[in-house]
Parts: structure tokens; sequence; C-alpha cells
């Protein structure tokens, strides 16, 4: 068990913390695992994928038993009971049966080299029996041996990545506040919801997208429009001063890709959580991107760089599309929670002693970012629960929204370790050999995985709630004008007159009005 390893499992051990009870049956060697909706199990969409198939560390499963279980119980996992050592048990009947097949295809062979050797009939036909004998045992373990590969694969890929050793253990209500920025809180007030301000100004129209496709559609107008475009431009702006190349990315994506970058087109219980366009023929299933991390991610995709190149920093402009809008209550009212939104993303690919440096550079971003629109934010360590499938350590970034009453997330940051590597293929060539010693050597791939890790730049609509929530100005119960942050000044294709019309004044902070 490797150091992080070891400090994180002291961690759930001294928290009390126990896995899961009920390990599956040693004996019967009967396996199962989740499938998606139309039924298939995990391996058999990946092994279905032009991508090669997912190359999964099961030696650190393997020698990290107890370890796997107490983080897929901190991060409450959603997998079998007895996942971890099913996977175990799975392993060792591969690597048992491998054995037994390689014996097998020696005999073989040397079985069809004695019936060439034979002269005598009656010894040549016996010889070939056993042959024919050999080859039905051949072919029996081969199969046995791609049914336990495929349940081998498809129990592993349900274990989530490793955790940091510094990630608080518990629910969302357990993350730990790393700092609070900007302005003084404004008090919270109903009079501040966006959607009220939002159409005093005329920026917005739920009503009329409510009509055209459902709830949780908006129409951005006016000022709101060129509050978006503003918006993108600055966060691009950014990020490109910190070195981050623009990629403009397809907000489509195959279903294949999504999974493999750590997202679950479909939950368990059937429900969607993103938009599945209608196959056509034999053509692979697509969904609409959730986020642009996913054809980020994608981009790298059976591909090796060299040590020298890295990091690799791209920041992307996209949709996302968001099938599940969230459950009912002030979280879908008006922008904060929507189908679909413009998200422009921060992704970088490292080697794996790079990592927890540029996730720290990435809120760095971040923290760039958000300073200059002026309103309240903290950062927050996110715990385990929160963490998902893929993330190592997750950061967030929530902005006091007084319209609402509380913080809002705005921005996640994740370091992914090589989860998504692993399922994507995407390595490197080091400069030197990575390990001193031939043993250790050995149990190194040839080409190791680089690490993967995305944050998010803006998220539009969320911005703009905090935007409106801090920065609309008031007469009374009235109100008359907005605030804006001035470093948007630059990006702003609005003329005086609309700025006048609608009352925009230009500050450094939304709370101080004249």
């Amino acid at each position: 068990m490797d150091v992080p390893a070891r400090k994180m499992f002291l961690r759930c051990v001294a928290s009390g913390i126990q896995p899961r009870a009920g390990l599956a049956p040693t004996s019967t060697r009967r396996y199962s695992s989740k499938k998606t909706l139309d039924g298939k199990e995990p391996a058999q969409i990946l092994l279905q994928s032009t991508l090669p198939k997912p190359r999964l560390d099961y030696r650190a499963i393997v020698e990290n038993q107890v370890f796997k279980s107490h983080n897929a119980f901190n991060r409450k996992a959603n997998m079998p009971v007895g996942n971890v050592t099913t996977v175990c048990q799975l392993y060792d009947d591969h690597r048992e049966v491998s054995r037994q097949l390689n014996r097998k295809r020696t005999e073989q062979g040397a079985a069809g080299d004695r019936v060439r050797q034979i002269h005598d009939a009656q010894e040549r036909k016996l010889a070939i029996e056993e042959a024919k004998a050999l080859k039905g045992d051949v072919q029996a373990l081969e199969k046995r041996l791609d049914d336990i590969d495929s349940s081998l694969l498809s129990l592993a890929l349900l274990i989530p990545n490793d955790t940091h050793p510094d990630t608080p253990i518990g629910p969302e209500a357990s993350a730990a506040v790393l700092s609070t920025r900007g302005p003084p809180l404004l008090p919270a007030s109903p009079a501040r919801d966006h959607m009220q301000v939002g159409r005093a100004l005329g920026l917005l129209d739920l009503e009329s997208a409510s009509t055209v496709t459902g709830s949780s559609w908006y129409y951005l107008q006016n000022e709101g429009a060129l509050l978006e475009i503003a918006l993108v431009n600055y966060a691009l702006s950014i990020a490109i001063k910190h070195g981050f190349k623009p990629v403009l990315t397809p907000d489509v994506v195959k279903s294949d890709v999504a999974y493999r970058c750590g997202f679950q087109p479909r939950d368990p219980d059937g429900a969607a959580q993103n938009y599945h366009l209608e196959r056509v023929g034999s053509e692979p299933e697509l969904v609409l991107a959730g986020t642009a991390e996913i054809p980020l991610a994608g981009l790298f995709a059976s591909k090796v760089y060299d040590e020298r190149d890295m990091p690799i920093k791209v920041v992307g402009v996209g949709k996302a599309f968001r099938a599940e809008a969230g459950a009912r209550g002030a979280d879908t009212r008006g922008l904060y929670r929507v189908h679909q939104f413009t998200k422009v993303e921060l992704f970088a690919v490292t080697v794996p002693e790079s990592s927890d440096s540029m996730m720290e550079e990435i809120a760095g971003v971040q923290k760039d970012i958000f300073d200059g629109l002026g309103f309240p934010y903290r950062v927050l360590d996110m715990p385990t629960e929160e963490l998902g499938a893929s993330a190592y350590r997750k950061y967030d970034m929530e902005a006091w929204m007084p319209g609402r009453g509380r913080w809002g997330e705005i921005s996640s940051t994740s370091n992914c370790t090589d989860y998504q590597s692993r399922r994507l293929h995407a390595r490197y060539r080091p400069l030197a050999p990575l390990a001193s010693e031939p043993q250790q050597a050995a149990h190194q791939p040839a080409l190791p995985f680089v690490h993967t890790l995305n944050g998010t730049a803006a998220a539009i609509p969320r911005l703009i709630v905090a935007i409106l929530e801090n920065g609309a100005r008031f007469q009374g119960n009235t109100v008359v004008g907005l605030n804006l942050p001035a470093v948007l000044r630059p990006y702003w294709l609005g003329v005086p007159p609309n700025e006048a019309a609608v009352g925009i004044e230009w500050v450094d902070e939304l709370r101080i009005a004249p």
C-alpha cells in the first residue's frame, strides 16, 4: 500500500468506519455486475468500442483490498456488496485459468507434433483423438477465460478512484472551508432573487422557454445575452493568459467515451443523466455532453505524449446538457439548475508527480477569474461522498447568493489521477525509466498513464445568478439598475444607450453601489 493510501486507510479506521458487510461467497463463483438501462454490462459497452479495452490495475486492487473496500464505502460507491473481494477472487481465477490454458496449449502443440511424426495408422488415430480432446479443452478454457475477463472488467470498473489522504470523510456537510474571498456578504433578501431582478431589467424570459421547450430552460435577452458573451470571453482570456490553449469542443459524444470518463449516462435505477440521441442503424450510441470535460478528455484518447511536452493545458467552450436538472425546490428555480448551459472548462494532462501542483494551478486560475467578478465566494475541500467515481480530490467554489439566501456552487476542480487515462489509453513516454529496481520496473507499463485534471472556468448561468443577486441596485423595493464587474467592460458589446436603459454601472466589487 502506498503512502497516501496508507494514510487514508488509517483515517478510515480511526473514524470507526468499516467496509460493507456481506462479502460475496467464494464457492459458487457466480459473478454479477451493474447493468445499464439496455441490459448491457459495462464491459460489453466498452468492448464494442473502437477504443482499446480499459487497462485497469488489478494488481493494485488485490494488494490493497482492504483499503479499496474502505475507500469505496467512504465514497458511497454504487457497486455490489463485496465487489472488491469478488474482483480479487476473479483475478485469482483469471491467473489460474491462464496457467491451465497455457499448459493445455503446450500439450496441444506437442500432440500436433506427435501426429505428424507417427506413421502407424492405429497409433496415428489415437494421437489425433488426443489432439482433438486437447483442442476442446483449449476452447473451453478460452471461453471460460473470456467470461472471467468480462466479469472482472465489469466489476473492477465500478471501483472508484483512490482518495487523497487530506480529503474530509463523509457527506457534503463535511466539506472543509479552505478560504473565503471577496467583499463582505450582503444580507439574504428574497428581493434580490435573480428571477425578480432579471425580469425587472428585461434580461431573461423563463415563461417563453417553458412554452417552447419546457421547465428548466431559459432565454437570455438584451444585456443578459451580452453578459453571457462577456463572461465567456473574460474567462477565456484569463485561461489563455495562464497558458491554456483554446478548444471548441463537440457537444455530442459517444456514450462509451462518457462512461470511460467516469460519467454513467444512465443511473442503475434507469434514470437518464444525459440526453441520448436516437441510434441510426449500427451507429454508436451518442449522448449530449454533460460537460466539456468529456470531449476534452477524449481529445487525448489512445495517444502517447513525450514527457518533455507536458503538462498540456487546454480550455474548452461548449454547451452542457443535463437531463436531470435536480430535485424540486429552490435549486430548480430560474437559472441555478437548468437542462442546458454554456460552460468554459479547464483541462490538463500531466505526469503523475505533477498532478497535485497542477490542481493548485487550476484552482489559482479559477480564483483569478472569480476575484475579478467582485462577488463573495469560498473554496471548499469536498468530502468523500461528493467525489463521484473519478476524482481523487475535489475543490468546489461557492458564491454567496443573497437572493437564494445561501452559498451556491459555481465551480469545481478535480484531480482524476490515472482513472480516466487508464480507460481512455492516454499515456506518455518518460524521459527516463521510472523504476530503479528491475523487480519494480517489471510491474510498470512500458508507457505509463498520464494524470488528468479538470476545472470549471465559467458555468455561465451560475455566474449570472451571483452577479444579479449581488449587483442589483434598489430604490426602496424597486430594482433600478445593475452593478457589473469592471473586468467585463472590455468584452461588452453593448452601447452606452443600452447601459443607461438598464442602469448599468461598472464597479470593482458588486456590493459597492452609488
